[in-house]
């Protein structure tokens, strides 16, 4: 019989009956104590609040007969029968820290019409605490003198061979005194052995009647497992809800990234390629009747070049840096925090480099937006980006915090909102905390295997 205390620690009531370990230490394993002092306790207790409850139940329906007055006082009784089983699961629960979980719960107070009297009348758990009452006291007072009798039996032997009865006895039985001696302390040994277990015994099947009588019944535990089947449906549901919402919302994003990579070639790099083309068309025609023209046109074209590379180069760092590839996300978190006009202070916990690529490309683009929205709104003076892995391993976290003026709303076609779907879309978690004049706080994590 075994449970989990309060801590969290797993409890074995009986562990010379599970293990071969426990049957071996039976005699000084605190589990042992614990069944002999619920044994002991048990006893006296059932033996006198467990026999009033009984007494009280076969007097009342003894009384059912003379005009039903007896009706009323065994709805009362079959009452306290629910208080007597629930003091006898905390008994349990702190003698063996075995818990029994409760039925479910009954009406309160005195029965004050006959609907709740009835309703009293037919609470199968009140009935089924009167029995475990009536049964489990000749239990614990069976097993508690079986305990004493063995330990005591153990106690004669030992009291016999320091008096030097054993010598004698072995003597008439033609055995040496040594030998005699020896088997006398094996037999004390053998009787405390089996008192533990029989003590450990006890409990256990004292545990079992309190399971069977006290705890909920089998429609309690089918409605409990109903109850349970029915909020992992609509929680099933209301997850295929949001994974179809983030679904569309990873959709509406990715095409408007590939809208906005088409504008960005299209008004820039395009136009850059295109202008580069005249320039060095210009340069070929004037080459030999006007070389200075042409070296400046030649010039003019090598700037364009560069500026064509620096913005190719910025275009492609908002698909997929290249720094995260090459050197991963600290490297990156540190390339971002020096590009920002406001200080950055960057922490970064080695763990980091475990999480999945996708989660690293989620966090470098929660920071850069962020990083961009504190240069442009928040009239901050630092930033603090903080990135590590949930203690649990199972989680990448990015905390980017300003002390800024705050305020800061992911409303419908921001930033924040396009971060918050692609967070989304990994089954990620989004958390702003941005109060008016306090700062803003954004903390996003992420699963390490997206």
């Amino acid at each position: 019989m075994t449970s989990t205390d309060a801590p969290g620690r797993r409890v074995d009531a009986a562990p010379a009956l599970t293990s071969r370990a426990g049957l071996l230490r039976a005699p000084v394993d605190p589990a042992t104590g614990r069944a002999v002092a619920q044994l002991a306790v048990g006893t006296v207790w059932l033996a006198s609040a467990g026999v009033v409850v009984w007494v009280l139940v076969v007097v009342s329906s003894a009384l059912v007969p003379a005009l039903g007055l007896g009706l009323l006082a065994l709805g009362v009784t079959l009452s306290a029968a629910r208080w007597f089983a629930a003091l006898e699961r905390a008994r349990l629960a702190a003698q063996t820290g075995v818990v029994v979980p409760g039925p479910r719960p009954a009406a309160a107070g005195l029965p004050r019409s006959w609907a709740s009297l009835r309703a009293r009348l037919r609470d199968g758990r009140a009935w089924a605490a009167a029995g475990y009452a009536f049964v489990a006291m000749p239990v614990s007072a069976a097993f508690l003198a079986a305990v004493v009798g063995l330990v005591a039996g153990a106690i004669a032997f030992v009291v016999v061979m320091a008096r030097g009865g054993i010598g004698a006895l072995g003597g008439e039985a033609g055995l040496a005194w040594p030998v005699a001696l020896v088997g006398g302390a094996l037999g004390a040994a053998l009787l405390l052995w089996l008192g533990a277990a029989v003590a450990q015994a006890g409990t256990t099947l004292v545990l079992w009647l309190a399971q069977a009588c006290l705890g909920p019944s089998a429609a309690d535990l089918a409605r409990e497992r109903a109850r349970d089947a029915e909020h992992a449906a609509t929680a099933a549901r209301e997850r295929a809800v949001v994974l179809s919402e983030t679904r569309s919302q990873a959709v509406a994003a990715a095409d408007a990234e590939r809208r906005r990579i088409e504008r960005d070639l299209h008004d820039g790099a395009q136009q850059r390629l295109v202008a580069l083309g005249v320039e060095l068309g210009v340069a070929r025609r004037l080459a030999e009747r006007d070389p200075a023209a042409s070296a400046a046109a030649l010039e003019h074209a090598h700037d364009e070049v560069k500026a064509t590379l620096a913005e190719l180069r910025d275009l492609v760092r908002g698909i997929h840096p290249a720094v995260l590839s090459d050197r991963g996300l600290d490297a990156a978190l540190s390339a971002l925090a020096a590009r920002s006009p406001v200080p950055v202070r960057v922490e970064s916990s080695p763990d980091v480099s475990r999480a999945g690529s996708a989660a690293q490309a989620a966090a470098y683009f929660v920071v850069a937006e962020a990083l961009t929205n504190v240069a442009k709104h928040a009239a901050a003076d630092t930033v603090r980006v903080r990135a590590d892995v949930t203690d649990d391993g199972a989680r990448l976290r990015v905390v980017v915090e300003d002390d800024g003026r705050g305020g800061a709303e992911p409303s419908p076609g921001s930033g924040l909102a396009g971060l918050r779907g692609r967070v989304a879309a990994l089954d990620g978690a989004f958390a702003l905390d941005s109060p008016p004049g306090a700062g803003t706080r954004l903390t996003v994590e992420v699963p390490c295997a997206s």
